[in-house]
C-alpha cells in the first residue's frame, strides 16, 4: 500500500475509534438522563429535544448537499485549470483571485440582503447562482470561466454566511432553556457530518473523473445535489430576517428596543457596530489570517505535495481525490476531537481556538522549509485537523458575541478583510517553489500572531 492509501486508512481507523469513544460516552449520558433523581422539568425537556430534532431534520440534509455540491468541486478546481485546460500559473492564480474579489464585494451587501429580504431566499438563490458556476467549467473560453470564478465568489459567501445565519435564528426562536452546549454540539455536528461528506465527495469525485477520463464530471455532479437541495429549502424551510425586514406594525412597538441595542440596518452601520466592538474585532483578524491561510493552502497544498512526489522519485499521477478524502478525514477528527473536549469538560473556548491557531502555524512552517513528502502530507493532515477544530469554536464563539438580528450582515463584512488578504496574496503568485515557501512562512507567522491576538484580548 503507498504513502497515500495507508494514510487514507489510517485517517479511517482513527475516526473510528473516536466515534466509538464518541458513542459510548453519549450511551452513558443517555442513562444518567433517565434517572428519575437526575431529571427535572421532564415534560419540558422532552418538548426541547422534540423540537430540537425538528429543526435538525430540517436543516442538516440541505446543509450537507449545498456542501456536497461544494466539496465535489474541491479537488478538480485547480487541477481542470492547469491540466485539463493548459492554463499557466499565473491565469489559473488570477481566477482564483477574481473570485475573492467577487467574495469581498459581495460581502459588502449580501448579508444585508438576506437580512432585509430572507435568509431562504438567499439560500435558494445560492443554489441557482452555483450551479450556473458549475456548468461554467464545461466552457474553454476564458471569458466564461472568469464568469464561473464571479459567481463561484458570491456563492462562496452566501455559504459560510446565511445557512448558518438561518439556523441559528430559528434555533434562538426555539426558546430553549440550555442554549449555549446545545448550539455548541450543533455546531461541532455540523463540521463533522461536513467532513464526512466531503470525504465521500472526494473519494466520489475521484471515481467520476477514473470513470468519465475528465474533470468536468464532479461539476455535474454538483448541479445534481444542487438541484435537490434547492427543492428541500422551498418546501421544507420557513423565511426568517433580520432587524432589517421590519414591518410598519412593528417599528412602533419595536422603536425603544432598536434605540437600545446595536442592531444593523446598512453596511455603514454595521462597520460602526464591528468597531465598537473589540470581541468582534479581534474575531474578524482571526477569520482573515485563519481562512486567509486555509484559501491560500487549498491553492498552493497540490502543487507543493506535486513537488515532493517528483523529488522522492515517483512517476505517477498524484491522486487528487484521495487527498481531498485524506484531508477531510483529518478535518472530521479534528471535529469529533473538539466535540469530545466540549461535551466531557468545560475547556474554555478561548483557549481551544489560541492552541488551535498555534497548531496551525506550525503546521505551515515545516512545509515551507522541509521537501519530504510523507512530513508535508501530514503537516498539512494536521493543519485539516485545526480547521476541523476552529469552524465548530468559531461558530460557538460568534453565536454568542454576535446579535441575532444583524448576525448575517455583520458574518459577511467579516468575510471583506479576509477576501482581500487573499486577493492580496494571490496578486503576488508566481511560478516556482520559493514563492510557494514565502507565503507558506508568512502564513505561519500570521497565525502565531492572531493565537497572541486571541491571548492577550479576546473576553
Amino acid at each position: 500500500m503507498n504513502l497515500y492509501g495507508a494514510t487514507f486508512a489510517g485517517s479511517l481507523l482513527l475516526n473510528s475509534l473516536v466515534l466509538l469513544q464518541t458513542y459510548r460516552s453519549r450511551q452513558t449520558e443517555s442513562v444518567d438522563s433517565h434517572n428519575p433523581e437526575k431529571v427535572e422539568h421532564r415534560g419540558r425537556v422532552e418538548f426541547d429535544r422534540d423540537s430540537l430534532r425538528k429543526l435538525k431534520l430540517r436543516f442538516f440534509p440541505i446543509y450537507l448537499l449545498v456542501n456536497a455540491a461544494d466539496w465535489l468541486q474541491g479537488p478538480y478546481i485547480y487541477p481542470i485549470y492547469k491540466d485539463e485546460k493548459g492554463l499557466p500559473e499565473e491565469t489559473v492564480a488570477f481566477l482564483f483571485l477574481i473570485g475573492f474579489v467577487s467574495a469581498g464585494i459581495s460581502a459588502s451587501f449580501a448579508g444585508t440582503f438576506a437580512d432585509r429580504y430572507g435568509r431562504r431566499t438567499v439560500c435558494l438563490a445560492y443554489c441557482v447562482l452555483y450551479s450556473f458556476s458549475s456548468f461554467t467549467l464545461l466552457a474553454e473560453d476564458i471569458r466564461v470561466l472568469f464568469l464561473g470564478r464571479v459567481l463561484g465568489g458570491v456563492c462562496g459567501t452566501l455559504l459560510w454566511s446565511v445557512f448558518e445565519s438561518w439556523l441559528v435564528a430559528e434555533f434562538n426562536q426555539l426558546m430553549l432553556e440550555d442554549t449555549s452546549s446545545v448550539l455548541d454540539g450543533i455546531f461541532s455536528a455540523m463540521t463533522i457530518l461536513n467532513s464526512l461528506v466531503a470525504i465521500c465527495a472526494g473519494v466520489l469525485a475521484e471515481w467520476l473523473v477514473g470513470v468519465s477520463g475528465t474533470a468536468k464530471a464532479p461539476f455535474l455532479a454538483s448541479f445534481g445535489c444542487l438541484s435537490v437541495a434547492s427543492v428541500a429549502i422551498s418546501k421544507f424551510w420557513g423565511e426568517n430576517y433580520g432587524a432589517s425586514h421590519r414591518d410598519v406594525s412593528e417599528n412602533a412597538a419595536l422603536l425603544q428596543q432598536e434605540e437600545a441595542e446595536p442592531t444593523v440596518n446598512t453596511t455603514k452601520s454595521t462597520l460602526r457596530y464591528i468597531l465598537r466592538d473589540t470581541n468582534i474585532l479581534v474575531l474578524a483578524l482571526v477569520s482573515c489570517f485563519f481562512e486567509g491561510s486555509l484559501f491560500l493552502f487549498i491553492f498552493f497544498k497540490f502543487p507543493a505535495l506535486k513537488l515532493s512526489h517528483e523529488l522522492a522519485g515517483s512517476k505517477d499521477h498524484l491522486p487528487f481525490g484521495l487527498i481531498f478524502a485524506i484531508l477531510m478525514c483529518s478535518m472530521m477528527l479534528g471535529s469529533l476531537l473538539y466535540n469530545n473536549i466540549t461535551t466531557s469538560s468545560t475547556f474554555p473556548a478561548k483557549r481551544v481556538l489560541m492552541g488551535t491557531l498555534a497548531v496551525a502555524s506550525v503546521c505551515f512552517f515545516i512545509p515551507g522549509h522541509f521537501r519530504d513528502e510523507c512530513i508535508t502530507l501530514w503537516c498539512f493532515c494536521m493543519f485539516e485537523l485545526c480547521c476541523g477544530v476552529y469552524y465548530p469554536v468559531m461558530a460557538s464563539i460568534k453565536g454568542k458575541l454576535i446579535d441575532d438580528s444583524s448576525r448575517a450582515s455583520v458574518y459577511t463584512v467579516l468575510r471583506i478583510p479576509l477576501n482581500a488578504f487573499v486577493v492580496l496574496a494571490l496578486s503576488t503568485t508566481k511560478e516556482g517553489e520559493s514563492h510557494r515557501d514565502a507565503v507558506f512562512t508568512t502564513c505561519s507567522g500570521l497565525l502565531l500572531v492572531a493565537a497572541l491576538v486571541v491571548h492577550k484580548i479576546l473576553a
